[in-house]
């Protein structure tokens, strides 16, 4: 049972039950399983076994396999599936089915609904990641950083990626006319943002536009912020800048996670002000 408070910690235990229950929700639904929780590593799978027989990639003397090349872009495409995709999806199906109607005539507080739908988004992306490194390590044979600095270098990308791409599903959410209309229109957004930022093309063989193009959006630098995480240090020089850059990834990122913030903040209703 929703109790009413206005306290913060009331607030993040209400958030803190959701979570829970989101969790539950995100699991019983096989699409959305599918499409966001399994997708990543399918095609890691798929790029790899299509791709070994070329031998390995990258500079000479620091080739790796096909599958480590492939695994950094693959993670970060997980990034945007798990925050962006999921939840742009799920909130406009809550809102065109009554569900946020309904939710909105109870004490629910906005944010202890937004702290359910990240901290879920935040519990499956973490799954996730794990999966598809215990299976790239295993299955696939992939040999994953053993310096401390990377593992650090990926925890940092990989949270400031996932809340950034959180808070941006969100606001996409009120893009839809319909819950039935959700996947057309985000998930064509998700596909085309995948090509151009160097999750299944090598980057720097994009066309210089296109490579320009894909630094305004933030999938671009949580895929050059997993690069430097599991790569070798001389795949550096194949970035558009021939560095790593990693302050500017933190920064990218961190602008978006603020503008994400401030438009779900000012575009969440719970019905469609058109409705």
């Amino acid at each position: 049972m929703i109790t009413v408070t206005t306290r913060p910690i009331g607030i993040a235990r209400v958030g803190g039950s959701r979570v829970a229950y989101e969790t539950r929700g995100y699991f019983r639904s096989l699409d959305t399983v599918f499409f966001t929780f399994l997708f990543p590593l399918i095609m890691l799978g798929i790029f790899t076994t299509a791709f070994s027989a070329s031998g390995d990639v990258g500079p000479v003397g620091s080739q790796i396999s096909v599958g480590a090349f492939y695994l950094p872009g693959m993670l970060a495409a997980g990034l945007l599936l798990s925050g962006l995709q999921n939840l742009a999806v799920d909130i406009a199906t809550e809102k065109g089915d009554g569900t946020l109607k309904r939710l909105g005539g109870t004490p629910l507080s906005p944010v202890s609904y937004f702290l359910g739908k990240i901290g879920q988004v935040f519990v499956t992306g973490a799954l996730q990641a794990g999966l598809m490194l215990v299976a790239a390590a295993t299955v696939f044979g992939i040999a994953l950083p053993t310096d401390p600095a990377q593992w650090f270098t990926f925890a940092w990308v990989f949270v400031l990626g996932l809340t950034a791409s959180a808070l941006l599903g969100i606001a996409l959410s009120s893009v839809p006319r319909s819950g039935r209309s959700a996947t057309a229109v985000v998930i064509p957004i998700v596909l085309v943002l995948q090509f151009i930022s160097g999750v299944y093309l090598s980057f720097n063989q994009l066309p210089e536009w296109m490579q320009n193009v894909a630094s305004l959006f933030p999938l671009k630098w949580m895929a050059q912020g997993m690069r430097a995480a599991f790569l070798p240090e001389e795949f550096a020089a194949l970035e558009q800048h021939g560095a790593w850059d990693l302050g500017w990834v933190a920064v990218a990122l961190g602008i978006w996670l603020v503008v994400g913030l401030v438009l779900s903040r000012l575009t969440f209703r719970w019905i469609r002000r058109d409705a």
